[in-house]
């Protein structure tokens, strides 16, 4: 790999190690910048890394994948070596390969598990490219100009890895996987390795579902889909056509940017839902609530937590679900998933199917008349500046959510 290189490491609470890990990697590739994402650590793992000489980007806990993608945005042009903060060993073969994504493969087998994890990732990755690679968890990885380009932003948490072996072969790019005499820290047989060998599995498996970009530019799993089964057919009707829109829609923003365009999702979406709600309820009142209110939650889902906030707010005098959107919403606020349309549009589809029956005939009327007028207002300008131009609003809307 040509260019100079930078070395990005994820660290969380590493404090003995990411300092013998710095200095060994200084000493082995002396041109080689070092950015270390510090994630959420709450011991002196980022004053450690600094005298050592690393560059430390300090960040609040968000995962393995987000921290990297971060770190990212801070290292110059060139190819890039990641890698994991207590690795020891030689890591200069990487980046010496002429693929443009290069794994290393530890020669001696390392960790303490029953090999679930890593089996099952295997598999999958073979059944989503054709490739069985070797060693599909590792996190010594070299990454050149093209291949930086075509994985960032990264899967989210235990999943980049995983996600940069599927992106880099859906890019057409050469893999390649190299065995080194590496060792690391071992998890064992006890509840934290068993916990951490499951994150990596769920992780990955979120990895290789829907993605959605949110807007930090953060790669995130989108789960939003799962509370149409919350609610019923008509729910799995909204959130199947919201997950059209979030895996196929266009550049097209907006009610008006759509009906010119003609055919896109967002067409589809206009004519779907209120279909929907229609079958569903049997009244236009009901087509009506279900539409607009999709449509105004859909607007609402512009930063973590709002839209699930405005949910649960108005969800319980309509005995609409709860559960569901309780459990989604610390995960959404600290930027580990997404709702996506198909999550927003759920979410105001059950408010609008449960007002049917809640509200009377006048108060439905009432109802659809507000929601229209919110949805104008939208449409001209945005509901996220109104609310942070609002002091109540943004505070509340604040609560729970990353800096």
């Amino acid at each position: 790999m040509s260019g100079r290189p930078t070395i990005l490491i994820a660290a969380r609470d590493e404090e003995a190690r990411i300092g013998q890990t710095i200095t060994a990697l200084r000493r082995e590739l002396p041109e080689a910048a070092v950015i270390v994402a510090d994630d959420g650590s709450r011991d002196r793992t980022a004053l450690v890394a600094e005298h050592a000489g690393a560059r430390v980007v300090r960040l609040p806990r968000r995962g393995k994948g987000q921290a990297l993608t971060l770190a990212e945005r801070e290292a110059p042009a060139g190819p890039l070596l990641l890698c994991d903060a207590d690795v020891r060993g030689v890591l200069a073969p990487l980046l010496a390969s002429s693929a443009d994504l290069t794994v290393a493969v530890f020669s001696e087998r390392q960790g303490g598990g029953f090999g679930i994890a890593k089996r099952t990732t295997r598999a999958l990755i073979r059944m989503r490219t054709g490739f069985e690679p070797r060693e599909p968890l590792s996190g010594q990885r070299a990454l050149s100009e093209r291949a930086r380009h075509a994985c960032f932003p990264l899967a989210a948490g235990f999943g980049c890895e995983i996600g940069m072996t599927v992106d880099a072969l859906s890019a057409h790019l050469s893999i390649r996987e190299v065995e080194l005499p590496l060792g690391h820290r071992v998890t064992g047989h006890d509840v934290a390795g068993f916990a951490h060998r499951g994150r990596q599995l769920l992780d990955g498996l979120l990895a290789l579902g829907p993605q959605g970009v949110n807007h930090r530019r953060l790669r995130l799993p989108l789960v939003g889909w799962t509370l149409g089964l919350a609610g019923g057919p008509a729910a799995v009707a909204i959130a199947a056509t919201g997950l059209t829109d979030d895996l196929w829609s266009g550049a097209e923003r907006g009610l008006r940017a759509h009906l010119r365009a003609r055919r896109t999702t967002g067409v589809l979406k206009l004519v779907v839902i209120p279909a929907v709600g229609l079958l569903a309820t049997r009244k236009l009142s009901g087509a009506l609530l279900v539409a607009l209110a999709a449509n105004l939650w859909n607007q609402l889902d512009t930063k973590p937590g709002r839209a699930l906030k405005a949910y649960l707010l108005v969800a319980a005098p309509l005995r609409a679900p709860l559960v569901h959107a309780a459990i989604l919403l610390p995960c959404d606020c600290r930027e580990m998933t997404m709702l996506g349309d198909a999550g927003s549009n759920v979410l105001g589809g059950l408010l609008g199917l449960r007002s049917v029956g809640r509200l009377t005939g006048r108060g439905q009327w009432i109802a659809i008349g507000a929601l229209a007028s919110l949805n104008l207002l939208g449409d001209i300008r945005s509901l996220g500046e109104l609310i942070e131009r609002t002091p109540v609003l943004r505070r509340l809307d604040a609560i729970g959510r990353q800096p």
